[in-house]
């Protein structure tokens, strides 16, 4: 009887599973997703996910994951909202039984829902907590850390219409190729620019401070500048969340947890949850005005220590940044012990748009992650005592030759799909003839230059000027590259003009025996005439853009000069170089200044000199970006100070003159946030000796309607002479100012102020103040100006208002107490 009974109760089991468990599982409905923002696609933790209608719901977990298990589809749309993000609807499929989605939520804004007025702001209280506990819960509290680093850089161009550029014949083989190798796992289409990956060893030390890095691996796909692997570490991408100010490009945005925060930002606590049994407050915040350098948008505290876990940082529409149609922070902690929190992981991804939304740009993403953190540690010390220098980047040998075992067992965190689809196009485009050829013709158009094999030509934008001197002027040049030889360069121009019917010309020789510590000789000879001083990123006379941006009414001045220069450059320390040079120059005035032949010499040639001299530049903790031969400064965090002292000795190549010249400047350009940016340089210099005005100190004129930043733009060439001067240049760019009151404008506003004084001797005086000159001197006389005006028209142009207020009298006819200057500056 009992074994009967078993049997049946077996029976109904078997029956059970078989004809009715087994059909409910075959009807189960499930479905499972992450949640994402699309910017960034970084997951969304704590995202509400509800069937819309019903009760049926839950939160994404702190990865921003969910999942469902259903007897059936509770109604027909998946809503998934959460703070800052538009609703995203989702259509549920019947005939489904599992469903697995990643979901990319849109961004909305932080200010959605009902206002309403409150006798306690928590968000405020919170806010308070923050900034009261950021000494303990910063980083830069421990004597000295060190961690290991990975960085990884990816930069991919964005809304280019090939197909377009398809139908035009000489692009198309490079449309056709594009195509083949374009990236659409996003919906949208990119072609992918480079990717690059660094691994490396960051060591901190507060007092004496002292920052070292040591660069273990670079892996460059589509980078082929040696001097960007120093700037793709660490050192140069230190970004803080608990600092007042937060770097973006060259702009210093407010935190939203700075000291005087509630001055810029509203606060909301929106949220609280239970993550690893720790409680946090989900805070928002918004910028309380328009136009502002300020963020949007949450971060996630930690109940107690109040401790930032996640920030995430966007830029609202009404930032005043150029060319940014989207821009992503995003800063993650870790606990390291029982107390202390420490950065694990942040991303920032810019979305840049030159021309417009939804118009040819490209976006940056660059991750980076932190592992094997130590604080206070001996072994940390030990590292940065090896520094001679305040901050040091150590790239070891080999790094950049580590083969594809070694990546993959060294990331902190795979490469995605995506991310190893891009590294085999970057390779296919790059050796691809087609596209090499395209590129050289894109670098000729933006810089100029053109490689043939050996050889370049260029500028183009020199080929082709007009004057009233030379008339039409036709020039030519062709110079080396690195393929003829590693360490030496030529170059030469010939140039022509058709109404003084003369042939001019210069040739130069670069050798380039070491770039660390940098060294070179430098040689050149130029029979040309004297086109100004030649300021990086300013125009000169000889340039097919300036025919049109001259002044009228002012009289040319043509000079020719004749020079051989011999110079031997040394970098004695990172912070220090010398330059020696010797110079052999002759000059002959063609029009509107006084003639060789109002100076009378009893050795040599006049107005011709033979000169010794010696410069020594300090710039601590300069970086620079290389090209092989060349390097462009990127600044210093600290003043540039330069002395030159020079000498000339007559007899020598028929020169004519004994003098000694001392000169000096200390510049600066720096950041003071919120009132924006400031730029100056202080300069004086002395001349010893009676000469003519050739070699006496011409202050900086400027004869065009281009506003320069380096000269005195209500002065002429050649008005002011001196043998003894001192000066100041100062520039105030203020940001938006008054014009936050239109932000939709975009507009900024600053003020210049410059300044000069100078003296002339009586001997000076008598030897060049003669019949027909036009010179003036200040006579210890204060030359100002004052200046104001509207930058960033449309993103890209600058118009100055300059008033000459001083001296108060205008010297001679045509002299202009005021005067509107344009410009095009590119700027974030």
């Amino acid at each position: 009887m009992r074994r009967r009974l078993q049997m049946l109760e077996t029976f109904i089991i078997v029956t059970l599973l078989s004809g009715t468990a087994m059909p409910c599982l075959a009807q189960q409905k499930i479905i499972q997703g992450l949640v994402k923002d699309l910017h960034s696609e970084e997951p969304i933790p704590f995202a509400s996910v509800f069937f819309k209608n019903t009760t049926t719901g839950k939160l994404t977990d702190s990865a921003g994951h969910f999942s469902f298990t259903l007897s059936s589809w509770p109604s027909d749309t998946l809503e998934i909202s959460c703070v800052g993000y538009q609703p995203y609807f989702l259509l549920m499929n019947s005939a489904k039984d599992s469903i697995t989605i990643e979901v990319m939520m849109e961004r909305g804004t932080f200010n959605e829902g009902a206002s309403v007025k409150v006798k306690v702001n928590k968000g405020l209280l919170l806010w308070r907590k923050i900034v009261e506990h950021k000494p303990e819960n910063n980083r830069y509290k421990f004597y000295n850390f060190s961690y290991d680093l990975y960085n990884k850089l990816e930069l991919d161009l964005k809304n280019i219409n090939f197909e377009r550029f398809g139908k035009l014949k000489p692009l198309k083989p490079i449309s056709t190729l594009i195509n083949q190798n374009i990236d659409t796992s996003e919906g949208q289409k990119y072609l992918p620019a480079f990717l690059t990956e660094v691994i490396s060893t960051y060591y901190y030390q507060v007092k004496p401070e002292k920052r070292r890095e040591v660069i273990r691996a670079i892996n460059k796909n589509g980078v082929r500048n040696e001097s960007i692997n120093k700037l793709l570490g660490g050192i140069s991408q230190i970004v803080n969340v608990y600092n007042n100010f937060i770097p973006v490009f060259d702009k210093e945005f407010v935190s939203p947890i700075s000291d005087n925060g509630d001055y810029y930002y509203n606060y909301r606590v929106v949220d609280t949850q239970m993550i690893s049994e720790r409680r946090f407050y989900h805070l928002v915040f918004t910028p309380r005005r328009k136009g502002g350098d300020t963020f949007e948008g949450d971060c996630w505290v930690q109940a107690g220590s109040f401790a930032i876990q996640k920030m995430s940082l966007r830029l609202g529409k009404e930032a005043n940044v150029n060319f940014l149609e989207n821009l992503s922070m995003i800063q993650e902690y870790k606990m390291i012990n029982d107390s202390t929190w420490f950065l694990s992981r942040d991303k920032f991804v810019a979305d840049v748009s030159p021309i417009g939304k939804d118009k040819p740009g490209f976006i940056g993403r660059k991750t980076t992650t932190y592992r094997n953190v130590i604080v206070n540690d001996t072994s940390v010390a030990n590292e940065v005592n090896k520094n001679k220098m305040l901050e040091e980047v150590i790239t070891l040998p080999g790094a950049d030759e580590k083969d594809k075992t070694f990546w993959a067992d060294a990331r902190h965190e795979p490469l995605n799909k995506t991310e190893s689809g891009i590294i085999k196009m970057i390779d296919t485009l790059t050796h691809a003839p087609v596209f090499q050829k395209f590129t050289k013709t894109m670098n000729f158009i933006g810089t100029g230059y053109l490689d043939i094999g050996n050889y370049e030509i260029g500028p183009w934008y020199n080929w082709i000027t007009s004057s009233g001197w030379e008339g039409l002027r036709l020039r030519f040049d062709i110079g080396t590259n690195k393929h003829f030889d590693k360490k030496i360069k030529f170059h030469t121009y010939l140039a022509y003009g058709f109404k003084d019917k003369k042939l001019k010309g210069m040739a130069e020789i670069f050798y380039l025996p070491d770039k660390d510590p940098r060294t070179f000789i430098y040689s050149s000879f130029i029979n040309d005439l004297d086109f100004g001083q030649n300021y990086f990123g300013e125009i000169t006379s000889d340039n097919l853009f300036a025919i049109a941006a001259r002044k009228n009414g002012i009289p040319v001045k043509n000079i020719k000069v004749n020079e051989k220069r011999l110079e031997f450059f040394k970098e004695m320390t990172p912070w220090m170089s010398n330059k020696l040079a010797l110079i052999h120059k002759s000059t002959l005035p063609l029009r509107n200044l006084l003639p060789i032949d109002s100076f009378k010499t009893s050795v040599g040639k006049p107005l011709t000199t033979f000169e010794v001299s010696l410069s020594v530049r300090f710039a601590y903790l300069e970086r620079f970006l290389e090209s092989h031969f060349y390097r462009s400064s990127l600044g210093s965090p600290y003043p540039v100070a330069e002395i030159n002292i020079s000498h000339g000795f007559p007899g020598v190549l028929k020169s004519s003159y004994s003098y000694t010249k001392l000169a000096v400047s200390i510049s600066d350009d720096a950041s003071i946030p919120p009132l924006g940016n400031i730029s100056w340089i202080v300069f004086a210099g002395k001349t010893f000796g009676t000469l003519p005005y050739t070699l006496l100190d011409i202050a900086p004129g400027n004869e065009l309607h281009y506003y320069n930043k380096y000269a005195f733009n209500m002065m002429n060439r050649w008005e002011f002479i001196h043998d003894k001067y001192a000066g100041i240049n100062f520039e105030h760019n203020i940001g938006n100012g008054i014009f936050r009151l239109f932000p939709k404008l975009r507009f900024r506003q600053f003020w210049t102020v410059k300044t000069l004084w100078g003296s002339l001797t009586p001997e000076n005086k008598a030897l060049n103040f003669k019949q027909g000159h036009t010179f003036q001197t200040l006579d210890g006389k204060t030359y100002l100006e004052l200046g104001t005006g509207i930058d960033n028209i449309f993103h890209l142009f600058r118009i100055d208002f300059i008033w000459r207020v001083l001296p108060s009298t205008l010297a001679k006819t045509g002299d202009k107490s005021f005067g509107i200057f344009g410009s095009i500056r590119v700027g974030f």
